[in-house]
């Protein structure tokens, strides 16, 4: 407050240290004291304020639309303000505070509830309602509907009076650049650098490749030149020879220059000669396991036990070529079909595309009709699906075994002397226990490894093949679509939210305020005036002046008189008016009476209060007719 008070005196001039000059002060028809004595206090010892006085808003408003005829001297003020809603009777000009109403909810809590309404429906746009935007909605969109439960109505169908009502707010938007297409220079441009580069890359790794074979040649010339010389030294210099060149054996330099010679075919792109290989190799092998031809009864102990250790090394090595062999002959036989696969495809690639869709469809649906028998036990229930079966019938043959044998050896529990594990018998039943029993293990699997294959050979040839989701082979979770944000993601409409929000002041129990609603207070004031007089009630009820900023409702006054007509008598005269200037009445009504030469009579200076204390607040009472 002393914020606001600063800032008013300087607009007006008062620059100096003390306000000599009386100030009028507004507030709401029955102020605490405390809040009197608070301002009281304020203005004194900080403005140096010479006297103060305090009057009621409704009051000054009332008497300065009464001075211009706009309501009669018997009249109801309503004052829906910014943070309550005051009801007050005038009989002759003065006001009757005995039959004051209050209700506390106004101005602050429809715009509240309006931008928690707005939150709710726009999460997204959280920032942008602001306080000073949301009263400025308020303000501009509002209004009473005459008939809430119909006005509702009218919404929840999606009448066409509906969409007229509705308000729309854009909020600012700055649509998104649009990506042109590259011009036909940009891609022959493009292509041109991408093809530099390739060109770049082939020389560099044709400079590498030339580098590696003249490396591998060189030491290819330097291993033959070492195995010539090997061959004129003599036997008994062989050892030390070998020695000095860091090789420990003629087949050690052997295989080195094989090695050598194997890279560089594969550097110059030569095919593999494999018997010219294997016609190394094995001379090689033949000393390695040299013990192996020679009879058990022709060697020593240690003979055969480094016998048996060839033989194992041979079995493995054997072993290994096969393996070798088999996955080389698989390679083959793969590439022979992809050959004739490629040749169907070409000779017609339509019927081809056809019959792999065909094959595709086949094998998934074999896959998931084999997915829900392992589920339901092998049942069905008539339909292909697995159904409501229970817990007996979803186990098949293999399970409920397994569960005999668990339930069986359970029981044998605790029967006699525990001596399970003394036989080896025994412990087969853990074996039958972990075994599935499960016949279509490899077929399922070889049927999985082809629905992989067509299905990746299918999204090569058909752009518009969407493969399913295989049986055993767990895919990613599509990631979600995201869609660019358009002019309508930023449009804010107001459609119920324009007579919901001011609905609260004819019914307050909506925001847990247990008080009645503004027509209501009406019949509450007349039932509180101190005497009965059907007469004055009609005078009364023939002038409601309604005042305030939420009075600028448009609707407010038809909605107030059909809500007084409801509880009034029939045949009772009701005439609502709205004061000139709602918001700023109540400061003209008060500049009138403050420029009165008598207004000093109303006030009490700072002697007053300081002698008298703020309990003389209490009984204080302004008079408004001078």
């Amino acid at each position: 407050m002393e914020y606001i008070l600063d800032f008013g005196f300087d607009r007006m001039g008062a620059n100096g240290t003390e306000i000599d000059h009386p100030v009028l002060i507004t507030e709401c028809v029955c102020n605490p004291v405390q809040s009197r004595s608070k301002m009281a206090e304020l203005l004194f010892e900080t403005y140096g304020v010479p006297s103060i006085a305090f009057g009621v808003d409704v009051a000054f408003s009332y008497k300065y639309n009464q001075q211009q005829g706009v309501c009669a001297k018997d009249c109801l003020a309503l004052c829906p303000g910014f943070n309550t809603t005051h009801v007050i009777p005038f009989v002759d000009g003065e006001p009757v505070y005995e039959g004051c109403c209050r209700t506390n909810v106004g101005g602050f809590h429809v715009t509240d509830h309006l931008k928690q309404l707005l939150s709710l429906k726009y999460p997204y746009h959280l920032a942008r309602f602001t306080w000073e935007k949301v009263e400025d909605l308020k303000m501009e969109h509002c209004y009473i509907a005459p008939d809430y439960v119909s006005e509702v109505r009218l919404f929840q169908k999606g009448a066409k009076e509906a969409e007229e009502k509705t308000r729309c707010w854009q909020l600012p938007w700055v649509p998104p650049p649009i990506e042109e297409p590259p011009s036909e220079e940009e891609i022959a441009r493009k292509a041109a650098i991408k093809e530099k580069q390739g060109q770049r890359l082939r020389e560099m790794a044709e400079a590498k490749r030339s580098s590696k074979i003249n490396e591998l040649e060189n030491e290819l010339h330097g291993l033959e030149f070492l195995f010539h010389q090997l061959e004129q030294v003599e036997e008994s210099k062989v050892l030390s020879f070998l020695a000095e060149t860091g090789y420990g054996s003629r087949q050690e330099i052997e295989s080195a220059r094989n090695k050598v010679m194997q890279s560089l075919r594969k550097a110059k792109g030569e095919p593999k000669n494999e018997q010219d290989e294997t016609e190394k190799v094995d001379p090689a092998a033949n000393e390695k396991y040299s013990l192996i031809n020679i009879p058990d009864d022709m060697l020593t102990q240690e003979q055969l036990n480094e016998k048996k250790k060839q033989l194992s090394l041979k079995s493995m090595a054997e072993g290994r070529q096969r393996l070798k062999q088999k996955r080389h002959e698989e390679e083959l036989e793969r590439e022979r079909k992809q050959q004739l696969e490629e040749e169907k495809r070409l000779e017609n690639p339509e019927l081809y595309l056809e019959q792999l869709h065909a094959r595709y469809k086949d094998l998934s649906e074999r896959l998931d009709q084999q997915k829900r028998l392992k589920t339901n036990g092998g049942h069905s229930n008539g339909n292909n699906l697995s159904g409501g079966v229970g817990r007996g019938e979803r186990l098949n043959a293999a399970q409920r075994e397994r569960m005999r044998l668990l339930t069986t050896a359970a029981f044998d529990r605790g029967k006699g002397e525990d001596t399970f594990g003394a036989r080896d018998e025994d412990w087969q039943l853990y074996k039958l226990m972990s075994k599935d029993y499960n016949d279509d293990d490899e077929g399922p699997d070889e049927e999985e490894a082809e629905l992989a294959c067509i299905s990746s050979r299918l999204q090569d040839l058909d752009p518009t093949f969407i493969p399913k989701l295989e049986a055993g082979i767990s895919q990613p979770a599509e990631l979600p679509h995201v869609r660019p944000l358009t002019k309508e993601d930023f449009q804010i409409f107001l459609g119920v939210e324009r007579f919901r929000c001011p609905e609260l002041l004819f019914n307050p129990n909506w925001i847990a305020v247990d008080q009645v609603g503004l027509d209501e207070m009406v019949g509450v004031s007349i039932r509180r005036l101190p005497y009965k007089d059907e007469s004055l009630e009609q005078r009364l009820t023939s002038s409601i002046l309604v005042t305030g900023g939420s009075s600028l409702f448009p609707g407010i006054v038809e909605r107030l008189e059909a809500g007084i007509r409801m509880i009034r008598p029939c045949g009772t005269p009701i005439k609502i008016v709205r004061a000139l200037d709602p918001v700023m009445d109540a400061w003209r009504g008060a500049a009138s009476f403050a420029s009165d030469p008598q207004f000093h009579m109303q006030t009490f200076s700072r002697l007053d209060y300081y002698e008298k204390g703020e309990d003389w607040l209490r009984n204080y009472q302004l008079q408004y007719t001078l």
